[in-house]
């Protein structure tokens, strides 16, 4: 951990100090004058902001903390599945060659390139005239969108080189039975698993780039691509991970009918008590391994929650240790821009182990196409990558919803 953030993990632990402090002396002169000091109330007011800064940094130490050594395993299914004699050719020489005429058809098309090259690429088979991205391509795509996308670096996830993939569901098990000695022992249900399929949907990107970049040897297209279509790839998959339909996109957690909800008891809001019911409401097979979900604004009202003691469900754990994330009730959490805010009837917190209970398909293969066309008149080259994901809750009881009051 460098300095810089070692620096930032401090100043959060006495930042939070100072805003308990000002928080309590905020809810005292409520008590007493029945409204807070502006200047109190202004206090506290920057000291969130302070918080709020610093809360890029706890994501990103419980996501690295969280997601590192599972970042590295699917990284390494991901180079062995691209490695296959399916994939046509092998890491190395070949797939060194394959980047570099890769690159080259990125910035000069197929006219730049020679028969031989051309024999390089790998023709992408659903009729869009591009190529399939070389597997360095693909690594560093799903890198960088794992390190960005909350859902995806919490919940467990295949790779694949089909358009879908089918998991082993139990149906019933054997059941243990009561008998009377020397009685009859009639056969119970037996154990059963079926099959439940997960499809992968059709998500793409465009990036537009000037062809005065494409002709200066300086400009990193490769870095550009990559930022521009995993930030993109990114947001999209992490709004349908949240609510998507399963019509032409992943399922969503809160579309999921069988993922049960716990009331707030609070309308339109929440307290420290709705928070310990939907971390109960969750069987402790799960909970011990549990992660709260929710957007920021939700978590700026959780920073002021005090349980029936006067202790703070929110828990600053850099403080206590360095690199140790910080906690609601002693779990960590990750943000989610696509989670409800607190509101009338909303969905506003997930708790649950989303790692035995939500399951994300990657279909390795990407193919990009070069479109030098369409924005011509503008002087750019449009190129649209595409990739197949797909998304499905497979345990709905290792998660829980927290539904504000009407």
């Amino acid at each position: 951990m460098d300095d810089q953030v070692k620096t930032a993990i401090e100043s959060l632990g006495k930042t939070f100090e100072a805003f308990k402090e000002t928080h309590q002396q905020e809810l005292k002169e409520i008590k007493k004058n029945g409204s807070a000091d502006p200047i109190t109330s202004d206090k506290l007011s920057k000291i969130e902001k302070d918080l709020d800064k610093l809360e890029d940094v706890n994501q990103a130490v419980t996501k690295q903390k969280m997601a590192q050594d599972e970042v590295a395993e699917r990284v390494k299914k991901v180079e062995t599945m691209m490695s296959r004699p399916e994939f046509g050719k092998a890491w190395g020489d070949a797939s060194s060659m394959e980047k570099k005429v890769f690159d080259k058809w990125l910035r000069q098309g197929k006219e730049a390139l020679g028969p031989e090259e051309v024999k390089v690429l790998t023709a992408s088979n659903d009729n869009t005239a591009g190529y399939l991205a070389p597997p360095e391509y693909v690594q560093e795509l799903i890198k960088g969108i794992t390190e960005i996308s909350p859902i995806r670096s919490i919940a467990r996830v295949r790779s694949t080189t089909n358009r879908s993939v089918q998991i082993p569901r139990r149906t019933s098990t054997f059941a243990a039975t009561f008998v009377a000695e020397q009685g009859s022992r009639t056969e119970t249900t037996g154990y059963q698993v079926g099959l439940e399929e997960i499809p992968t949907h059709e998500l793409y990107a465009l990036v537009d780039i000037s062809e005065q970049e494409l002709e200066d040897s300086v400009f990193n297209l490769e870095a550009e691509m990559n930022s521009e279509f995993t930030e993109q790839f990114a947001k999209a998959e992490g709004n349908a991970f949240v609510s998507g339909n399963s019509v032409g996109k992943p399922e969503g957690i809160v579309t999921n009918s069988s993922v049960g909800t716990t009331a707030s008891g609070v309308s339109a809001s929440l307290n420290a008590n709705s928070l310990l019911s939907l971390y109960h409401a969750v069987k402790p097979d799960y909970s011990r391994n549990g992660t709260f979900v929710f957007n920021r604004a939700t978590l700026a009202a959780i920073r002021k929650l005090q349980d029936g003691s006067g202790q703070y469900v929110f828990q600053a754990g850099f403080s206590l240790q360095v690199g140790v994330p910080n906690t609601i009730l002693g779990s960590p959490y990750v943000e989610a821009t696509d989670v409800a805010d607190l509101g009338s009837s909303a969905k506003a917190v997930f708790f649950g182990d989303f790692r035995r209970g939500y399951l994300i398909v990657d279909r390795v293969q990407m193919s990009v196409m070069r479109d030098p066309f369409t924005q011509a008149t503008s002087g750019n080259v449009r190129y649209i990558a595409r990739r197949r994901i797909g998304g499905q809750v497979i345990l709905p009881e290792a998660i829980r919803i927290l539904q504000c009051g009407a």
